[in-house]
């Protein structure tokens, strides 16, 4: 499933203009340390977090995500949004928690 499916199925809102948005989504991953995030999520994943300070673009690059899921209306700062632009990094928001966000992309996307 494309990144532009997944935000229209799951109504999430598109904070970036740059991103590209026919990345195919091939997993999901929880996470809010960033290390740790930058350790485990796999390359296609729908990186779902509460963090919201810009180093969450440079993990969501290293790791090659498909996008950036910000749960529970998790407003970031411009400057993360330009830099998500600048660097082509898909971010969205939902007003869900991580857990709902989660299981409606497993349910939307059959993974």
């Amino acid at each position: 499933m494309k990144v532009a499916e997944l935000a229209d199925k799951l109504h999430l809102e598109c904070l970036t203009k740059e991103g590209d948005l026919n990345l195919e989504v091939t997993g999901c991953y929880i996470g809010d340390l960033l290390s740790w995030v930058m350790g485990r999520a796999m390359e296609g994943d729908a990186w779902i977090t509460v963090m919201s300070n810009v180093n969450i673009i440079a993990v969501a690059t290293l790791s090659n995500v498909s996008c950036i899921i910000l749960a529970e209306s998790v407003t970031p700062d411009p400057a993360v949004l330009e830099k998500a632009d600048a660097q082509g990094i898909n971010v969205l928001r939902s007003t869900l928690s991580s857990f709902e966000i989660a299981k409606q992309i497993s349910e939307v996307a059959g993974l």
